[in-house]
């Protein structure tokens, strides 16, 4: 028995967005259990769903968009961070050169920057898994939803 088409195509606008998580099992079998952010993994699942259905069904063009940004989104406040926390590494090491920072000092610093990090990174994946299953629903049921904290890249 097939189902009707206007549920396959809410089921590939719920696979839009169900797809960015494809992620977290490759993270965790690529780095033995420890899940990490990895950038750029989390939009794959998306573009190529989009990318191969957005000409035959306008839902799924919106939800793979929808997605899309979100993810894009993500990435590029993940990046930002990153590069900010290089940025402060930077002139961590060269106020400790100039001013002969004790080494316990030193480390204190980059274990706080680290924790600091790893927080950023543990919101930004926790914000990930609930807003993209809030998403998927409601692209199943058939209901706009605009993620909150996104760039529209993609209009």
């Amino acid at each position: 028995m097939r189902d009707n088409p206007k549920q396959q195509i809410r089921i590939w606008a719920m696979l839009c967005h169900f797809s960015a998580l494809s992620w977290i099992p490759l993270a965790s079998l690529l780095f033995l259990g420890i899940p990490l952010y990895l950038p750029f993994l989390n939009i794959v699942g998306p573009l190529i769903i989009w990318h191969w259905k957005k000409t035959q069904y306008p839902w799924i063009d919106f939800q793979g968009k929808e997605s899309l940004n979100f993810q894009l989104s993500l990435t590029v406040y993940a990046l930002i961070v990153i590069v900010a926390s290089l940025f402060l590494v930077l002139i961590t090491c060269g106020i400790a050169v100039t001013t002969n920072v004790s080494a316990k000092y030193l480390e204190t610093v980059f274990n706080n920057l680290i924790t600091a990090l790893g927080v950023f990174i543990s919101v930004l994946m926790v914000l990930q898994l609930t807003l993209v299953n809030i998403a998927a629903i409601k692209a199943y049921k058939g209901q706009h939803y605009r993620y909150p904290f996104t760039i529209r890249f993609l209009k």
